[in-house]
């Protein structure tokens, strides 16, 4: 299971949507758009697609593609343009430094607070048990509660989309899922799990010991989302020890498909079913993990990966590191807002 961890991008999977600011009325989706949902591969646009573009977020390079302005990572994933760099940002400084240098990268904890998840349902959102229904799952079976916002600065937004979509962890403000006629309960559990810090399944570091990547039968253009996150240039947080074909994050075997065969396959060139009705087992200890009983600091495993505060850190004795490829490994530490080297 991918996570976006204390400060998980994301570490992400980031989401599309179409992330309006109002509640204007979204067209009602075909029978052939409800069909691309259940697949098993949430799209952000079903109908509409851009140019592939490259950046820097969260300091490594990333592909993602430009749809009417908006950045979709990995289908459904959406990357807030103001964490969108053209080249790299400087994340970390040294003593001395201007903490202002950082100021601009966009970055939020990722993580959301005491296990509370404020969230909005907009008034014209069609069917919204979906919604609430998915809740109910979340609540029911992890450690994390969602109250109905009020005031609050930090929430999410069940809107109307072109599809289905959102950003990976807490990001700031207001941040949108978005949600077509043809979107299910299954789908908004899979999307909360990205806003909660979750990342597609099969973009875990050690998934090509499990799966097999059609690339031949792949859309022309949407290569970029089957990379694994060191193909990425990045290294993901594994809570689970090997890859979960039940997860309700998974891309189904069908996904972005050009001709109707597989794009992913199991080692033996078999096939396997993709789920959207709960939480899988696996699902759920990661989440546990990351959201413990209580509210208390998500669990960080020494030898492992995290995005912690916007910065993609390694665990090892207790401590942070950061490599760059100018400076080599060096530790880390966060203080009043910024990462510095130790």
């Amino acid at each position: 299971m991918k996570f976006k961890n204390s400060a998980l991008m994301l570490s992400v999977a980031l989401a599309t949507f179409a992330c309006s600011k109002d509640d204007s009325v979204v067209e009602q989706e075909t029978l052939q758009t409800e069909k691309e949902t259940f697949q098993g591969a949430e799209r952000a646009y079903f109908d509409q697609s851009g140019p592939i573009q490259k950046g820097s977020y969260l300091g490594l390079p990333i592909s993602y593609e430009n749809v009417n302005g908006e950045y979709i990572f990995e289908g459904d994933i959406i990357i807030p343009q103001d964490m969108m760099h053209s080249k790299d940002t400087k994340l970390v400084l040294e003593n001395g430094d201007d903490p202002e240098l950082v100021k601009s990268v966009g970055r939020t904890g990722g993580r959301w607070p005491n296990n509370t998840v404020y969230y909005q349902i907009a008034s014209n959102l069609p069917n919204q048990s979906r919604v609430t229904n998915a809740i109910a799952s979340w609540e029911s079976n992890t450690n994390l509660r969602f109250v109905a916002r009020t005031n609050q600065s930090n929430y999410i937004y069940f809107q109307p989309g072109g599809g289905c979509s959102s950003s990976v962890g807490m990001v700031g403000g207001r941040q949108n899922i978005n949600l077509a006629s043809g979107c299910s309960t299954g789908n908004t559990i899979h999307e909360i799990g990205h806003a909660v810090g979750l990342w597609h399944e099969q973009s875990r570091v050690d998934r090509d010991q499990y799966v097999t990547i059609n690339f031949n039968n792949i859309q022309a253009g949407k290569e970029h989302n089957f990379q694994t996150y060191v193909q990425r240039g990045r290294d993901g947080d594994e809570y689970t020890s090997t890859l979960d074909f039940g997860s309700i994050m998974m891309y189904g075997p069908n996904s972005f498909s050009k001709n109707g065969q597989p794009t992913i396959t199991k080692k033996d060139g078999s096939s396997y079913s993709v789920q959207r009705t709960a939480l899988s087992s696996d699902d759920l200890q990661g989440i546990a993990q990351m959201y413990p009983n209580g509210g208390d600091e998500p669990t960080y495993v020494n030898g492992q990966y995290y995005t912690v505060n916007g910065l993609r850190v390694y665990r090892y004795n207790d401590k942070w590191y950061y490599y760059t490829s100018s400076n080599g490994w060096r530790e880390v530490v966060y203080r009043n807002g910024a990462w510095y080297y130790a």
